[in-house]
């Protein structure tokens, strides 16, 4: 082990088996998540043990998902769903209210307490918006109906993330005196954070990017300044470093160069998250796993077979064809990284413990 006091043999030997393990991963058509929060495992203290810059790391991993709102903020296409209208919002919705429902109902009939039950729920309803535009892409199917409805409501269900991260962030510990006193503070700063944004939205941003635009390095450089500033904004106000990387993207989204920089940012971005799944996989106890098999399989039977009903149900309803629901449908037939980052922002806050993030983890 004390080759790996040496914090450069401990990156090397990450990456190293992060790649390998990846590899075998795409051989075995496992997505790189499952890939990478089994190289948290192999490294972590119930495998090889070799995390040593545990800080470092963690450090990187809020890097990535900051980056991550950022580039989801920076793709907020307002005017997508304005186009898609009353499918986008109301299969989005309607399909995160009745999967919350289920979800939770399911997890009380397994002995699970009230709080614990509405994380799971909660998680259960959402789909990476990441991988399925990629997979609508390499089909090319972008286009095509049943492609931007599954945008449209991919859209509202990461905004309606975010808003729980908000409300838990903000609302994640109340105190029994002082609570109602402190939602009113929190409120105000929300507002001040809101303002501030709007400011540099209107006056400042749109200048000082055309300005930066002669040089494609200096206008990735501030952006990446920009959403790591508004994320620590964010966090010194009381909210997660998450809502201000947020905000920070929807902020530049409505400049012309909301593809360029995403399109540079992404490769970034998928190397810091990296860590967080390294990170995430290494926090995992192992020997709790087995108990939550069963659990973790009825849950998963539910994301795979439950969610695509919910959504061609609702498309039946509003008047759909049967294929156009049944492959918009399938677009939720898996979990989101959100649902990761939502159990872990929970576990943070005291209010689930490693079971729970296990749990959703394997259903993941």
């Amino acid at each position: 082990m004390g080759v790996f006091s040496n914090q450069f043999f401990e990156f090397a030997a990450l990456l190293g088996i992060s790649a390998l393990v990846g590899y075998l991963g795409r051989l075995l058509r496992q997505p790189l998540i499952v890939s990478f929060i089994a190289v948290g495992i192999i490294v972590g203290p119930y495998g090889l043990d070799l995390l040593v810059s545990s800080d470092k790391i963690h450090l990187l991993a809020e890097l990535g998902i900051a980056l991550l709102l950022f580039v989801v903020g920076l793709k907020l296409d307002v005017k997508l769903i304005r186009n898609m209208g009353k499918v986008a919002l109301l299969t989005g919705l309607g399909q995160v209210l009745f999967t919350s429902v289920f979800g939770f109902l399911i997890a009380i009939a397994f002995g699970m307490d009230v709080v614990t039950s509405l994380y799971i729920a909660v998680a259960l309803t959402f789909s990476s918006t990441i991988i399925i535009v990629k997979l609508l892409s390499d089909k090319k199917e972008i286009q095509t109906l049943h492609g931007q409805i599954s945008i449209g409501f991919l859209i509202v269900q990461d905004v309606v993330v975010i808003m729980v991260m908000i409300f838990l962030s903000a609302f994640g510990n109340p105190g029994s005196d002082v609570f109602y006193k402190e939602i009113l503070i929190i409120l105000l700063k929300g507002f001040g954070l809101l303002g501030v944004t709007a400011l540099f939205m209107r006056f400042i941003l749109p200048w000082l990017m055309h300005s930066l635009a002669k040089s494609q390095e200096l206008l990735l450089l501030f952006s990446i300044a920009w959403a790591i500033s508004l994320a620590a904004l964010s966090n010194f106000l009381g909210f997660s470093n998450e809502v201000g990387a947020f905000l920070g993207g929807i902020s530049i989204a409505s400049t012309p160069y909301r593809e360029v920089i995403s399109g540079r940012l992404v490769s970034v971005r998928d190397f810091l998250l990296l860590f967080f799944f390294i990170n995430l996989g290494s926090q995992l106890k192992i020997e709790l796993l087995g108990d939550q098999l069963f659990p973790a399989l009825v849950f998963s039977f539910f994301v795979l077979i439950g969610n695509p009903i919910i959504v061609m149900i609702i498309m039946g309803l509003m008047g759909y064809r049967k294929r156009t629901s049944f492959l918009a449908g399938l677009t939720v037939a898996q979990i989101s990284e959100f649902s990761l980052i939502l159990a872990s922002l929970g576990m943070s806050l005291g209010q689930i413990n490693e079971d729970t993030v296990g749990l959703i983890t394997l259903v993941g």
